[in-house]
């Protein structure tokens, strides 16, 4: 391709590109800035940077790259997004990286009913994180309070299963207005992907678009008036996290973990992911503490031993409780029963009520202390 060429094509394409705009602001990608650098190479390749804003939907790049691929002489498209601070000028130092992460912008108005906002999280998967939410949630609900759970786990929305629900939630209000209307079981109400996808369908998506449906599962259900809304997060440090930090005020954040040492530090670094953006962490559950034999009454530490309480120490955090390892855990969550419903008396549903208590006592007091 002649450099006369590669011009033409490169008009066509930033022409195109003008006709992608933003839903709500009506603003195209060239001209807001989104669509920097672009670029055509000798064998038709475009190529250009996409500065994402916080507020995009998940589609806006996803339209941009088929605008450019409809252009005639184009071969392929490739596409670098990058994510700049908010509010910032837009220079490569101020794009997400390590140690400079922005600062939370929650929405105000946003989540009006709802009095408390506490997310549970982990550093990786496998560690009970949303059998903790799923039982944190039914322990408050059990004390007369009104709570929801917000399934954020996109890539494994357990909370289906672990509630026993699987229907699909309903459209309530006008055209134009409408709203999701969430799922209740065991007094709680509910709100996950799963709920929208079959039994054996992926979650295949981009870090944009968990952040739509983040956003979607905030503004568009009504969740009504509540006085806790628990979130599920996914494992790790990623999208959903710092989606949710900067749309919503979070309370406060509990993560979990099991006594191993491959659990806990990766839940040190969940910590420093929070810390950097100012978002408290409450403390620690750890959980899988240990396992008491029902024939002998001997305790076996099957995934070591006081990993929780060595976290603990070297962040300053407390341990909000330690769950022992029990059957009826497994089984209840598989079959829809929470242990804190199925066998309210166990070790680990009064563990599990405990961590409830404790959370409930630390947001509360954290919110008194800043009033």
């Amino acid at each position: 391709m002649t450099n006369e060429e590669r011009d033409q094509v490169l008009r066509r394409v930033a022409a195109a590109l003008t006709q992608v705009t933003h839903p709500d602001t009506g603003e195209d990608v060239v001209s807001s800035g989104r669509v920097r650098e672009l670029g055509v190479m000798e064998d038709g390749t475009v190529r250009f940077r996409f500065a994402l804003q916080a507020d995009d939907p998940g589609t806006l790049v996803r339209l941009s790259r088929a605008a450019a691929e409809r252009v005639q002489g184009v071969g392929k498209v490739k596409i670098d997004i990058s994510l700049p601070s908010v509010g910032a000028p837009q220079t490569k130092k101020q794009r997400l990286q390590p140690g400079n992460v922005p600062a939370p912008t929650p929405k105000p108005g946003l989540l009006p009913g709802v009095r408390h906002i506490v997310a549970v999280s982990s550093g990786k998967g496998g560690v009970g994180k949303s059998t903790v939410a799923t039982n944190l949630a039914i322990a408050l609900a059990q004390t007369g309070q009104r709570v929801g759970v917000l399934d954020a786990d996109v890539y494994g929305p357990n909370i289906p299963t672990m509630f026993g629900e699987r229907r699909r939630p309903s459209v309530m209000g006008e055209k134009g207005s409408e709203k999701i209307e969430p799922l209740e079981s065991h007094g709680v109400k509910l709100m996950s992907l799963g709920f929208l996808l079959e039994p054996d369908q992926a979650a295949i998506m981009r870090g944009p678009m968990i952040a739509g449906i983040l956003k979607q599962f905030l503004e568009q259900v009504e969740w009504g008036e509540l006085d806790w809304m628990i979130v599920d997060m996914p494992p790790g440090t990623g999208d959903a996290q710092l989606s949710l930090v900067q749309n919503i005020r979070v309370d406060g954040v509990v993560m979990v973990t099991t006594p191993q040492d491959v659990s806990t530090g990766d839940v040190l670094r969940g910590i420093r992911m929070f810390e950097k953006v100012d978002t408290r962490v409450l403390g620690i559950v750890e959980n899988m503490s240990g396992f008491i034999c029902p024939c002998c009454g001997e305790r076996y530490e099957i995934f070591g031993r006081a990993g929780g309480q060595r976290l603990a120490m070297q962040t300053g955090l407390e341990v909000l409780g330690e769950v022992p390892i029990e059957v009826g855990v497994r089984e209840g969550g598989d079959s829809g029963v929470p242990v804190t419903v199925g066998d309210p008396h166990s070790p680990a549903a009064v563990a599990l009520r405990a961590v409830a208590e404790r959370v409930a006592g630390l947001v509360e007091a954290g919110v008194a202390a800043a009033v």
